[in-house]
């Protein structure tokens, strides 16, 4: 067992807290090798149309679950839990957690990022605001007023939930992201845990000001939230707590990142100018703009990248938000039944050469970057009785590299340096024909690591080089970056520009589809198709009947 610890050296473990699972990861310290984990899937509630909710206790639960499972395959590779140094966690970013700090009990269902049900909240907000701009906040936090951010769902559930409200009038109530509700728990819960928060989740809150990196009270008066209720915030690397039970009692929580900012950091982005993609439920563009906050006149967010220690400085970062990117998929598969597993998409697109002229708008929770249009939805266009299954398939990817499109090309006119490649990561990216098609569709390489757990990485990155733990060196980490696949463009540029013109008329024609809560409730929209443009229009049992029988393999 020496022998292989001392190969390995010491071991960092990471919680990877998703939207669709939870993952307990552990690396080794001097290569980043992954060497084991575990994973548990999650459920996503959707108590009505727009809403998504998960059960904090099932999300604690599964993290518990998943380290405990973990530490037990490390017996089987010969090493020792003593082994392991540290812990980082990554998590979903803006999904609202409301706790109880005498009880520990969750107030209410966890709301999740991309969840619509704050949209009326969103209206009575921008009331308050000059000529009712979404970008008044701006200035402050980076970021546009809108449903995706904590404080709006913080402000819903104070307006909706008596029992979140009474909890807060008695200084009761607890406010995080799932990284503050994990951490409480895992350092004591109501016997002394820690309330904390990193700088990339807090600016993702809408509370904390990006250039002070404090909690604003211009902002906490604007939403009528208590600071009482939030987390500390610390920097993304140093020791917050340790741990207060189970395998790893006594072991460090020394790193804290949201996802797509962990990502950024496991695929080494120090350097300005440096950007990479995420591709999950959402897809998440990154770049690098240093230690300065570059101001977006595009539909970008401004908003921390890292701060690696107390004393490091803070970089910022350019964010483009896709809302849909792997959910399509999954919808696809759960809610229209052409696929059986995630993965079947791939080989069903490739049985045809296009998407012959089929194009899909996955707005199911509005349009996030560039447009922050929330009363989009779904729209799949350019239908023909040609259609089949596969052709929707492959609109589906496509839809995702064309989403991804419009995020570089307002991120090249804000930075000013056109992106001559991209870093990808994410579970869709082991879909080659993906790859293949957002080399086309962007024009610009592909860069994909060949170790694609990049979010985990950069969270054990954070925990392992913190001050108190400093087992890894994240400056060798750059030096040596990991081995890759490549994607090259494989068509023209005029027939890449020809089908994303098409793209951008199939997204005005998603645009101001679900009607406002003053005007009437909005029509349908989860598991059926809206519109589908061509004069089939899917609606209720018999629109269905009609779905089932286009879809049949041709």
């Amino acid at each position: 067992m020496a022998g292989k610890a001392d190969t390995h050296g010491p071991l960092i473990g990471a919680v990877d807290q998703g939207t669709s699972s939870s993952r307990f990861l552990i690396f080794a310290s001097n290569s980043a090798e992954l060497l084991t984990y575990h994973q548990k899937e999650t459920k996503q509630e959707y108590p009505k149309e727009g809403w998504v909710e998960q059960d904090p206790m099932e999300i604690l639960n599964t993290v518990k679950e998943c380290i405990e499972k973990a530490v037990k395959n490390l017996n089987g590779l010969g090493l020792s839990v003593d082994d392991i140094k540290a812990i980082g966690i990554t998590n979903q970013r803006e999904t609202t957690v409301v706790w109880d700090k005498q009880t520990g009990e969750p107030l209410h269902n966890a709301i999740i990022w991309l969840d619509m049900r704050t949209a009326s909240t969103v209206e009575k907000l921008l009331k308050k605001t000059p000529q009712q701009d979404k970008d008044c906040l701006r200035p402050y936090c980076g970021l546009p007023v809108s449903t995706y951010f904590s404080a709006v769902k913080v402000r819903w559930l104070l307006d909706n939930c008596p029992k979140v409200q009474q909890a807060m009038d008695e200084d009761r109530c607890l406010f995080g992201t799932v990284d503050s509700w994990l951490l409480w728990n895992l350092t004591g819960g109501v016997n002394g845990g820690k309330h904390l928060t990193d700088v990339t989740n807090a600016s993702r809150t809408m509370l904390m000001n990006i250039h002070d990196l404090k909690w604003d009270d211009h902002l906490c008066r604007f939403f009528d939230i208590k600071k009482e209720m939030l987390p500390e915030i610390r920097s993304s690397s140093e020791i917050y707590g340790y741990m207060s039970d189970g395998a790893l009692t006594g072991l460090p929580i020394s790193g804290i990142l949201g996802d797509q900012q962990a990502a950024l950091v496991g695929q080494s982005c120090f350097k300005q100018g440096q950007a990479k993609n995420t591709y999950g439920t959402g897809c998440f563009l990154l770049y690098n703009t240093g230690t300065q906050p570059v101001e977006s006149n595009t539909g970008l967010l401004t908003t921390i990248g890292y701060q690696l220690g107390k004393d490091k400085p803070v970089v910022y970062a350019l964010e483009g938000a896709i809302a849909i990117a792997g959910a399509a998929v999954q919808w696809l598969r759960d809610n229209l039944g052409i696929i059986n597993t995630s993965a079947e998409i791939e080989t069903l697109a490739a049985t045809v050469d296009s998407c012959g002229d089929c194009y899909f708008v996955p707005a199911f929770s509005g349009l996030f970057c560039p447009y922050w249009q929330f009363d989009a939805r779904g729209i799949i266009c350019g239908l023909s009785q040609y259609t089949n299954k596969a052709h929707i398939a492959r609109a589906a990817l496509e839809a995702v590299c064309f989403q991804t499109r419009e995020l570089l090309e307002a991120m090249n006119k804000d930075s000013g340096i056109p992106m001559k490649s991209m870093k990808v990561d994410g579970g869709m990216t082991q879909n080659d024909l993906l790859m293949q098609l957002q080399a086309d569709i962007l024009g610009i390489g592909v860069v994909r690591p060949s170790m694609p757990e990049t979010t985990a990485l950069g969270a054990a990155m954070a925990a392992g080089s913190a001050e108190g733990v400093g087992v890894w060196d994240i400056s060798s980490q750059s030096d040596n970056p990991l081995t890759t696949d490549d994607f090259t463009p494989a068509v023209s540029s005029s027939d890449r520009d020809k089908r994303f013109v098409k793209w951008k008329a199939a997204v005005q024609r998603s645009m101001h589809w679900a009607e406002s809560e003053q005007e009437g409730p909005a029509a349908p929209a989860d598991g059926h198709w809206r519109t589908l443009a061509g004069g089939l229009f899917l609606w209720s049992s018999f629109g269905l009947v009609i779905a089932a029988h286009l879809l049949k393999n041709r």
